[in-house]
């Protein structure tokens, strides 16, 4: 395949060629040169995921984001995550490498939206998932990922009412979880997740009787896969709902020789690192995020040697929202939030 030469990153150009090795010792160098960590989500393209320092899902970033010694942050991801970062590090400098680089999922609910629907819910605990801007955030008692969402909900005594926002289809795995008749679901989704739906899956099982399915709770199939579990028709040990970070667990115990993967194709890189061994297919490869893939070669290089693109959260909502953020990253963890 053609490297990616000097004038072309000069250009900001990239069309899915493998940067060559100058450009990854340029990227370290200037890493090192801004006292900068690399943080990419598991949904980059593999280049960005090989060049980083930490690859995770949103959790393990925000945990990493929080604890890193490292004066500037560089996340490549999606803005709100780089804004998560912004909150938990007000005094760090935070990089996006494509400021563009937004979140279907994020722009579903706004803070008037969420205020307004507290109005309705007195008293009521509010649980939003990490993917919102930090208005949302700041309007929220505790955050969540994928990879924690039952168990901050299970945190919350069971006779207070929780608004769960804004994905549709995770507050429906969590309701399934925890049992609660008294969480309301916002009506939201990411319109790559909601894309991978039920009739593919039960296609793609059919045709692959041996596989497991790992399924990602954001998914538009998740109801569908816990439905051929219960129906026979895919043994229901074979059928797994996993944030990315619990797909990677996973991965490196499954003793199938072959899995479908349910979630954003960029994270069939890590799953294929972690189990080479391991046939992994996407249940739909088409469901790419386009925002995702914003973070290119060129626009890293351009972010560390620019300062480019720098991400800023009104200081007076990250207070707000600070709270909020800490608790869903001592959710889960020892001494913390249990």
């Amino acid at each position: 395949m053609t490297a990616v030469t000097s004038a072309d990153r000069t250009a900001g150009a990239y069309d899915g060629v493998v940067p060559d090795r100058a450009w990854q010792e340029e990227v370290r160098r200037l890493a090192k040169e801004r006292d900068a960590v690399l943080l990419a989500h598991n949904y980059q393209i593999p280049e960005i995921q090989d060049i980083a320092d930490h690859t995770g899902d949103s959790l393990a970033l925000s945990r990493i984001a929080a604890a890193s010694d490292a004066s500037t942050i560089v996340f490549c991801g999606v803005h709100f995550m780089a804004e998560t970062a912004k909150i938990l590090s007000p005094d760090k400098t935070v990089l996006i490498p494509d400021a563009r680089a937004g979140c279907s999922l994020a722009d579903s609910i706004t803070a008037d939206q969420l205020r307004a629907w507290k109005a309705e819910h007195p008293g009521a605990v509010v649980v939003s998932y990490v993917n919102t801007t930090a208005e949302v955030k700041a309007e929220t008692d505790i955050c969540c990922t994928s990879s924690n969402a039952v168990e901050v909900v299970r945190s919350i005594p069971a006779d207070r009412e929780v608004l769960f926002c804004p994905d549709m289809f995770l507050g429906a795995h969590v309701k399934r979880e925890t049992g609660r008749d008294n969480l309301h679901i916002w009506a939201g989704e990411c319109h790559v997740h909601a894309g991978i739906n039920g009739t593919e899956l039960a296609e793609r099982a059919a045709a692959n009787p041996d596989a497991e399915l790992f399924i990602h709770p954001e998914c538009g199939c998740a109801t569908s896969a816990l439905y051929l579990a219960g129906e026979g028709a895919v043994p229901a040990e074979r059928v797994k709902i996993l944030s990315t970070g619990g797909m990677l667990d996973a991965a490196k115990r499954t003793t199938s020789r072959s899995v479908l993967v349910a979630t954003e194709v960029g994270m069939l890189h890590q799953l294929r690192k972690a189990s080479p061994g391991v046939d992994f297919r996407a249940v739909n490869e088409r469901a790419s995020c386009r925002y995702m893939k914003m973070i290119t070669p060129a626009a890293l290089l351009r972010s560390l040697r620019e300062g480019a693109d720098e991400v800023h959260v009104d200081p007076a909502i990250a207070d707000r929202a600070r709270g909020a953020v800490q608790r869903m990253v001592e959710i889960g963890q020892p001494g913390g939030g249990e």
